[in-house]
C-alpha cells in the first residue's frame, strides 16, 4: 500500500515537473491549427517587438493592449494585468483619454478577476475620470460602487441593474452578459438560486455569439443545481453541451465535460459513472496532448482507486500513464506555445529596458534643450532691454539736443529786443517801448510754452510768427513789410509743423537784408500744400546773401552761420527722431532781383 501512495505522488509530481522542464528545454514541431489564443498572443508579441525596436508608442500600446487580451482569453490574469498596466501607461504618456477609459476598465476586470478590490476600484474610477461619455463614466463609478458594497449584494445587485440599462442602450452585450453575471453571484450570495439561474440566463442571451461562454455559463447553472443538490438537472444540462460538444469535435470542451460530470457523479453517489466519465476525460486529455486535464483526471482516479483499495487498478493507470509519457509530452502544443513565449518575452523585456533608456536619454535631451534655449531666450530679453535702454537714451539726447538747439536761438533773439527797448528809451519814446516790451512779453509767453513741442499746429506757429514780425515791423517800419499766405488746402488748426524752425530765418532776412535797402522791402512767408508735402518759403527782397556777406560784422557773420547750422542739425534731428524726411535750401536771387528765398519742406502731418 505505501508503495502504491509513493508512486501516486511520484507520478503526479513527475508529471508536473516534467512539462515544466519540457516547456523550458523542448522545441517540438506542431500541426497546422486554427488560430487559437496562442497564435494571437505569438502575433502580438513578435508584432510587439517591432514596436519596442522602432519606439513607436502608439503601435506599443495597442500591442501590449492585444497581448493582455490574448492572455484574458486564456485566463491567464496575471499577465494579463501586466500588459494591461503598459498599455495604460502608454496611452496616458500619450494623452488618449479614449483608449485610456477602454484600458483601464478591461484592467479593472483583470483585476477583479482575481479579486484584487481595492485595484479594481481605483482602476474603474480612473476609467470613469478619463471617458468623456456621461453614460461611460456612470457605468464605471457603479462598478467601482459594486465593488465598495461586496458585504451588500443587494445594494452590488442595483448598481449591476443600472449598468444593463446604459449597456443596453450602447448595445455593448458582452458587457451586459458581465452584469447579470454579477447579479447572479449577488443572489448566490443571498441563496437565491432560483433569481441567480434567471440571471444567468440571461446572461446567456447576451453571449449566444460567443459559444465558449455560453459552455461557461450553462456549466455555472449546473454548478448551481449542484449546490442545490438537483443533481439530475446538473448532469442533464452537462450531458448537452458533452452531446453538443461530440457532434462538433470539439475535445477540449468534452474533457472538462466529462470531468464536471464525474464531480457531480461522485457528490451523487455514482462513483462508477464517475470513474467512467475520468476515465473517457483522462483518455481524450492524453490522445490530444492536453497535459493539465490529463493530470487533473489522473489525480481524481488514483484518489479514488486509493479511496478504495483498489491497487490492481492504480497500478494499471500507472503503467498506462508511464508508457505515454513522453508521447503525451510531445502533443502538448501549449508547451511548445510556452515556450517559444517565453523566448519572445525575453526579447521585448529586453527590449522595453532599451526603450526605457532611450525614453530616459531623449528626456535628458529634452530637458538640456529646454534649458539652453531658456537660456539662449533669457539673453535675447536681456539683450533686447539693453537695446531698447541704449536706444531709449540715444532717442532722449536727441531730443534734450534738440531742445537745446531750439533754445540757443533764444539769447539773440532776446537781445535784439533788448536792444530795440534800449534804443526807444534812449529816444524818448516811453509808448513805442512800452508797446514793444508788452507784445514783446506776449511772444515769449508762447515761445515758452511750446518750447517742449517738436511740433505744434500751423495756427499757432502763425500767430507766433505774426508776433515776432509786428515786434520787428514796430521797430523797422519804414524797412519792410510783410504778407502771411496760407494755402486754403491746410487746415491750420490740424496741420503740424516744426516749431521755431522758421523763425530765424525770418530774422535774417530782416536783420541780412530788409534793413539795408534804402527803399521799403516785402517779407513774404508762404505756406503751401503740394503734393502731400508742405512748403515753407520765405522771400525777402533785401540786399541778398552776397551784399550782406560785405556788410557784415564779425559777429554778425557767426550768428548768421550759427543760424544756418542750427536750423541743419535741428532738421536731421527731426528726420532721426520722427522720419520725417524734412528738407531745407536757401537761394539767392538774380536776374536783376535781389534777395533770397528760403524754402524748408516736409510731409504733411495731422492731429489724431
Amino acid at each position: 500500500m505505501k508503495r502504491v501512495n509513493w508512486m501516486f505522488w511520484t507520478v503526479i509530481l513527475m508529471l508536473g515537473f516534467q512539462c515544466e522542464m519540457l516547456a523550458q528545454d523542448t522545441i517540438v514541431p506542431q500541426a497546422k491549427s486554427k488560430k487559437t489564443s496562442s497564435v494571437k498572443i505569438s502575433k502580438a508579441a513578435s508584432d510587439l517587438k517591432e514596436s519596442l525596436d522602432s519606439n513607436d508608442e502608439l503601435k506599443i500600446a495597442k500591442n501590449y493592449e492585444v497581448l493582455a487580451k490574448g492572455f484574458t482569453d486564456k485566463e491567464d490574469f496575471v499577465r494579463a494585468e501586466e500588459y494591461l498596466k503598459k498599455a495604460l501607461a502608454s496611452y496616458t504618456k500619450l494623452n488618449l483619454n479614449r483608449d485610456k477609459t477602454r484600458v483601464a476598465r478591461n484592467l479593472a476586470k483583470v483585476q477583479e478577476s482575481q479579486n484584487k478590490v481595492n485595484a479594481a476600484i481605483k482602476s474603474y474610477e480612473m476609467a470613469g475620470a478619463a471617458s468623456a461619455d456621461k453614460d461611460a463614466e456612470l457605468i464605471n463609478k457603479n462598478d467601482a460602487n459594486r465593488l465598495r458594497n461586496v458585504d451588500n449584494p443587494a445594494v452590488q445587485k442595483e448598481y449591476s441593474k443600472s449598468n444593463v440599462l446604459l449597456l443596453e442602450k450602447e448595445s455593448k452585450k458582452e458587457e451586459v452578459a458581465e452584469a447579470y453575471k454579477q447579479q447572479a453571484e449577488a443572489s448566490l450570495v443571498q441563496r437565491n438560486s432560483e433569481e441567480a439561474i434567471q440571471n444567468l440566463k440571461k446572461a446567456i442571451t447576451y453571449s449566444k455569439d460567443k459559444p465558449e461562454e455560453v459552455v461557461k455559463l450553462k456549466n455555472e447553472i449546473a454548478n448551481v443545481y449542484v449546490t442545490e443538490n438537483q443533481f439530475d438537472k446538473a448532469i442533464s444540462i452537462n450531458q448537452k453541451l458533452l452531446d453538443d460538444a461530440i457532434q462538433q469535435n470539439d475535445f477540449n470542451t468534452q474533457i472538462k465535460q466529462l470531468q464536471s460530470l464525474s464531480t457531480i457523479y461522485f457528490k451523487n453517489n455514482e462513483p462508477e459513472k464517475a470513474v467512467a466519465s475520468l476515465k473517457k476525460s483522462y483518455g481524450l486529455a492524453s490522445q490530444y496532448g492536453k497535459t493539465d486535464d490529463v493530470k487533473s483526471s489522473l489525480k481524481q482516479l488514483l484518489q479514488y482507486y486509493k479511496s478504495k483499495g483498489k491497487d490492481i487498478e492504480s497500478m494499471a493507470l500507472y503503467e498506462d500513464f508511464f508508457q505515454n509519457f513522453d508521447q503525451l509530452i510531445q502533443k502538448d502544443s501549449t508547451l511548445i506555445d510556452e515556450k517559444t513565449f517565453q523566448v519572445t518575452e525575453e526579447k521585448i523585456r529586453q527590449l522595453e529596458k532599451e526603450k526605457a533608456l532611450k525614453d530616459e536619454l531623449i528626456s535628458k535631451k529634452n530637458t538640456f534643450n529646454y534649458v539652453l534655449l531658456g537660456s539662449i531666450a533669457l539673453l535675447l530679453l536681456f539683450f533686447g532691454f539693453i537695446v531698447k535702454a541704449l536706444y531709449s537714451i540715444k532717442t532722449k539726447n536727441k531730443e534734450i539736443a534738440l531742445q537745446s538747439l531750439r533754445r540757443e536761438m533764444n539769447p539773440h533773439f532776446i537781445f535784439n529786443s533788448l536792444n530795440s527797448v534800449n534804443q526807444f528809451i534812449s529816444q524818448n519814446k516811453e509808448l513805442e517801448a512800452n508797446k514793444y516790451l508788452s507784445s514783446y512779453s506776449h511772444l515769449m509767453r508762447n515761445m515758452m510754452e511750446n518750447s517742449n513741442k517738436d511740433f505744434i499746429s500751423l495756427g499757432n506757429e502763425i500767430e507766433q510768427l505774426k508776433k515776432y514780425l509786428d515786434l520787428e515791423h514796430l521797430r523797422f517800419q519804414d524797412k519792410f513789410e510783410y504778407q502771411i499766405v496760407v494755402d486754403d488746402a491746410l487746415d491750420s488748426e490740424t496741420v503740424l509743423v516744426p516749431n521755431m524752425l522758421i523763425q530765424p530765418h525770418l530774422e535774417n532776412a530782416i536783420w541780412h537784408g530788409l534793413r539795408y535797402r534804402e527803399t521799403k522791402g516785402l517779407l513774404l512767408l508762404k505756406f503751401e500744400l503740394n503734393r502731400g508735402k508742405v512748403s515753407v518759403i520765405v522771400d525777402d527782397n533785401g540786399i541778398g546773401l552776397t551784399q550782406s556777406a560785405a556788410l557784415k560784422t564779425r559777429n554778425q557773420k557767426v550768428h548768421q552761420s550759427r543760424g544756418v547750422t542750427n536750423t541743419k542739425e535741428r532738421i536731421n534731428l527731426l528726420n532721426e527722431l520722427y522720419k520725417s524726411n524734412i528738407s531745407f535750401s536757401i537761394t539767392e536771387k538774380n536776374s536783376g532781383n535781389t534777395g533770397t528765398i528760403v524754402e524748408i519742406t516736409f510731409p504733411k502731418l495731422e492731429k489724431i
